[in-house]
């Protein structure tokens, strides 16, 4: 099936992205159709929105290709071994799309991956244009967006922390921040 697809960037420095990209899938899935979140950074541990796919399967599917956050927060692997993760996992994403069975697709903390020099940029702007018609609506979420990925974006939000509990020593809390 052919589609005219939509654009969609949330990025900034501010708490939201994902959270703001999952809100958009509960509501497609509303809709009586099918999203694919793809995570780029976040590792194998364990999360709620991973759990509430489970739930909401076979119409909502996440899958994490991340080894979990780079070069910080105790990261021992070699970068080379982040970089094959993000490679293949849009290798996976392309492959979940070519069956035209999701509407929206969700490729989370993308811009990361870019930024940090996972994933080439050209592999990702090469991917956007491979998804054009596989699916509706394309959302990327991460902080830095890359210029290229915005310019193309008919919708881009920026998310701006004002204030956080992290500036106050608050360590993440599951089911808020996770």
């Amino acid at each position: 099936m052919k589609y005219n697809n939509m654009l969609l960037v949330f990025t900034g420095n501010g708490k939201g992205k994902t959270t703001a990209a999952l809100g958009n899938a509960l509501r497609l899935l509303g809709a009586g159709k099918q999203a694919l979140m793809v995570q780029f950074i976040k590792g194998p541990w364990e999360s709620g929105e991973h759990k509430s796919a489970e739930r909401l399967s076979p119409d909502f599917k996440i899958v994490k290709t991340g080894k979990g956050f780079v070069g910080i927060l105790g990261d021992t692997l070699p970068i080379e071994e982040h970089k094959k993760a993000a490679e293949e996992g849009l290798a996976l994403t392309k492959k979940e799309i070519a069956s035209g069975k999701y509407h929206l697709l969700i490729l989370d903390e993308v811009h990361n991956a870019v930024s940090l020099d996972l994933l080439p940029l050209s592999y990702l702007l090469a991917f956007l244009d491979y998804a054009k018609g596989k699916v509706e609506y394309i959302i990327t979420t991460g902080r830095d967006s890359p210029k290229e990925v915005i310019d193309r974006a008919d919708l881009v939000t920026e998310m701006k922390t004002i204030k956080h509990p992290f500036d106050k020593g608050k360590v993440a809390e599951k089911g808020l921040d996770f």
